[in-house]
């Protein structure tokens, strides 16, 4: 079985997978400290809510936003599940051509949403991945990764706003009853989500000026769900988009082999 593992700035996606076949998911927070033996505990207890075990593991794929997290991710292969472990990053086989200025410069989980984006929805098509920041992936008609864009994401943009404006307090992230809020929690509420709602329509109006209007919108990501039903532009929501380009990713390197 291959173990997925999406480290991001905020939130950690594991995935379990037997060949194409999601068999769990689980979402926990990162924690940059975590060692190679915190990370043996953590998934042996994950793995426990399968009823499965470490040994059940044979491979993995790593894409991390972390760096200090990544060598601490191989130790816990080599060391306890005895796998071998893809990191996705400069070198390996992506399937997918990269047309920016410096490849390097792009985040793997970027590089893993284009992928599956492309396998499930075809080209063009437009990636929203709801994250510590607000990314948006791009593949051209000729199915190529073309770059994208990136804002402050939600949390972010309102941790910001809640340490500066010192009578604001934080609120639920739901949306607000109306677009007019009678109290301070609706418009903190009506901001937050019809104002990002706003955002991505309009970055993603200019996208699809360049790659073509028939562009599919496909959103991911924590908070995807709360943004999508107030979006003109968003066609659907694929919560395991991350997880699958990650299994695709290690197909296409075995394939390569």
């Amino acid at each position: 079985m291959l173990l997925a593992v999406d480290v991001g700035n905020t939130q950690t996606v594991f995935g379990l997978y037997s060949g194409a076949e999601a068999l769990g998911q689980w979402r926990v927070a990162t924690e940059p400290e975590r060692t190679a033996d915190e990370l043996a505990v953590l998934v042996d207890r994950l793995l426990d809510l399968q009823d499965r075990n470490a040994e059940d593991i044979d491979a993995a794929c790593l894409a991390s936003t972390v760096p200090v997290l990544v060598r601490e991710y191989e130790s816990l292969a080599e060391r306890y599940l005895d796998a071998t472990m893809l990191v996705v990053g400069p070198g390996i086989k992506t399937g997918i051509p990269i047309r920016v200025d410096d490849p390097r410069e792009v985040g793997p989980d970027r590089i893993a949403n284009a992928v599956a984006a492309r396998e499930r929805y075809g080209a063009p098509c437009v990636v929203v991945d709801f994250g510590t920041a607000t990314n948006f992936d791009a593949v051209s008609a000729a199915g190529e990764y073309v770059g994208g864009a990136i804002a402050p994401g939600i949390e972010t943009s309102m941790d910001a706003l809640f340490a500066r404006a010192a009578r604001l307090v934080k609120v639920d992230f739901v949306p607000p009853p109306q677009a007019i809020g009678s109290n301070t929690v609706h418009a903190l509420q009506s901001g937050c989500v019809f104002g990002f709602a706003g955002q991505i329509d309009g970055i993603v109006g200019r996208i699809r000026s360049q790659i073509g209007e028939q562009a599919k919108i496909v959103a991911t990501g924590g908070l995807a769900s709360l943004i999508a039903p107030h979006s003109e532009a968003i066609d659907l929501v694929d919560a395991d988009l991350t997880l699958e380009g990650l299994r695709l990713l290690w197909e296409h390197n075995q394939d390569a082999d």
